[in-house]
């Protein structure tokens, strides 16, 4: 599986034409304690830059835009009653949505996880 970031700091891990969304670890430390966490429907579809989930901390709501088009394939459920996961596994098991993809060449505007550390060095 290969992991893209966006200048959003939303994540996505690819396997094949299936990919899992989150926020980074950047964004949830600079969200603070989360204690919401909206996410769209199974089934929903949305284009890249889109927003699709909401997450509202103890400082702010932000909304979480979508990196690549695709449709709703699952959502993490857990979010709903531990929406704290975000804060301490935010690029793991506090993923939001599993897509189909519906264009794999959007990947290819995304970062790596090295170009995505200097993007993060420098703010």
């Amino acid at each position: 599986m290969t992991t893209y970031y966006t200048k959003d700091h939303e994540w996505i891990r690819v396997d094949g034409d299936t990919g899992t969304v989150g926020i980074t670890s950047y964004a949830a430390g600079q969200l603070g304690d989360v204690v919401y966490v909206e996410l769209p429907e199974t089934g929903a579809k949305f284009a890249r830059g889109d927003d699709f989930a909401v997450v509202e901390s103890v400082k702010a709501a932000s909304d979480v835009y979508a990196p690549v088009s695709g449709s709703v394939m699952e959502v993490n459920s857990a979010l709903s009653d531990a929406p704290e996961k975000v804060n301490d596994a935010a690029e793991g098991d506090a993923w939001f949505v599993r897509v189909k993809l519906a264009d794999a060449g959007e990947l290819s505007s995304l970062m790596d996880e090295a170009a995505y550390a200097a993007f993060c060095e420098g703010l």
